[in-house]
């Protein structure tokens, strides 16, 4: 599938929730969204503008409620986070959280993470990709729902550096082998796992509210940790 076709598609990895949004998160969006938002709306971004220098730029897809990114920022420093996310409490929260540390490393966008890979971003201007515990889409016939597609992840290759990473993380073990499955098809991503599978949880990936809840049901966590390896002649 073409990066045209991608951007045309109709099925979406997500569904938007009504969430009411908490007199902080909104204030937030009120008073923080020139200093941390940014919009794509099918238009290139300015990173080096949006950030003020020129750092690796790390791009995490559907952060939640922000706790994990918030403290990923806060512990890499020499990297710039851009984090996207459709529900717009979560970013609200984010903002004012990010506020209150002074933090000046991170940005956010609440729009559809592929249109903003599609139109927002250019090629190889991402030092790596991190999605955690996306929505697995448990039943057989929302498969195509799921957001790691060859398709994705062909338009990941394009916007990640030669070198860079793709760090992807689910409690849910069927989507752990389809995320598998989906990514040893591609000649662009390498496997950092000498199994070819999964991968001890890195330092730098902090554990979730979301993960610790899912432990105590006795969810397994999946770790997958890819390389971009291959020069587009051969996407």
């Amino acid at each position: 599938m073409t990066l045209e076709a991608e951007k045309r598609r109709t099925v979406r990895s997500f569904v938007l929730r009504a969430g009411r949004m908490t007199d902080a998160q909104d204030k937030a969006y009120q008073t923080l969204w020139d200093e941390y938002g940014l919009v794509c709306q099918h238009h290139r971004l300015d990173l080096q503008a949006a950030f003020g220098r020129q750092a690796p730029v790390v791009l995490e897809i559907g952060f939640g409620m922000g706790d994990s990114l918030l403290e990923q920022a806060m512990a890499e420093p020499e990297r710039d986070f851009l984090g996207v996310e459709v529900h717009k409490p979560g970013v609200g929260r984010l903002m004012n959280e990010a506020k209150k540390a002074g933090v000046s490393n991170l940005r956010v966008l609440c729009e559809d993470a592929v249109e903003v890979l599609s139109d927002g971003l250019g090629p190889q201007s991402l030092a790596g990709v991190q999605i955690y515990f996306p929505d697995p889409w448990h039943k057989k016939r929302h498969t195509k729902r799921r957001l790691v597609q060859p398709a994705f992840i062909n338009l990941l290759a394009h916007r990640v550096t030669l070198g860079g990473f793709c760090h992807l993380a689910t409690d849910w073990a069927p989507y752990a082998h389809w995320m598998l499955e989906v990514f040893s098809q591609s000649a662009a991503w390498e496997n950092t796992s000498p199994d070819a599978d999964f991968v001890p949880r890195p330092p730098r990936r902090p554990i979730t509210k979301f993960e610790t809840r899912g432990e105590r049901l006795g969810h397994a966590v999946f770790d997958l940790v890819y390389l971009r390896k291959a020069s587009d002649q051969h996407l």
